[in-house]
């Protein structure tokens, strides 16, 4: 019999269900993620990109990818709004549906990371616990997490999708930062400033990063 789910928390309950059946087995591969990144000759790694609705994160994430692009790396983004489009259209934003969000999202990430492609993500992901456990997922030097820091007060002064006015009225319940918490990293990999700083100057920040940690 299939199982369903209608919500993110049985969703949740369901995939560890699953994880524990005794009938499940990974497959031996012959092509490793070794080989794969061997023949694309890259360093595999997901760069996680967070910070508040408006901050830049799609902007930067879609600049680097451009400029990795063109001295011939294998990329992917993966980003907030597409994603819920196919993936996760069936998700809300309560905090279990977030949850969940996340969750996919990170093994999508992991699969991609394996397949030995550069994973940019920009998603607000506002809480500690979730960019923990999507941490987790990776090997040491896999996954870094990038923090896209812009006020609020700037972010919702642009407000180019009118999300911050809808939420302030009242029409958009769990909006980050407005009624729904961010936590912002206290240790991230790289504290990128938009509020200071230019998208191109960002990005290049970003891409010296890169070289200086041998990821490209």
């Amino acid at each position: 019999m299939t199982k369903t789910y209608t919500d993110a928390t049985n969703a949740r309950r369901f995939h560890d269900e699953e994880s524990k059946r005794w009938d499940i087995y990974p497959p031996r591969l012959d092509v490793s993620k070794g080989d794969r990144a061997s023949l694309k000759k890259q360093k595999p790694c997901v760069l996680w990109f967070t910070g508040l609705s408006g901050a830049g994160k799609t902007t930067l994430s879609n600049l680097v990818e451009l400029k990795l692009f063109k001295l011939g790396y294998h990329t992917y983004v993966l980003d907030g709004d597409n994603v819920r489009n196919g993936l996760n259209r069936d998700l809300g934003f309560t905090e279990p549906e977030r949850a969940e969000n996340m969750r996919r999202v990170g093994e999508v990430a992991k699969l991609m990371c394996d397949a030995g492609l550069i994973v940019l993500c920009a998603f607000v992901s506002p809480l500690a616990s979730e960019r923990k456990k999507l941490r987790d997922l990776f090997q040491p030097n896999e996954f870094f997490e990038i923090f896209v820091d812009c006020p609020l007060a700037t972010v919702e002064a642009r407000d180019t999708k009118g999300l911050y006015k809808k939420a302030r009225i009242g029409d958009l319940a769990n909006f980050t930062g407005v009624n729904a918490p961010y936590e912002a990293p206290t240790t991230p990999d790289l504290h990128l400033k938009t509020e200071v700083y230019s998208p191109d100057y960002v990005s290049e920040q970003l891409m010296q990063f890169l070289k200086g940690t041998g990821l490209i």
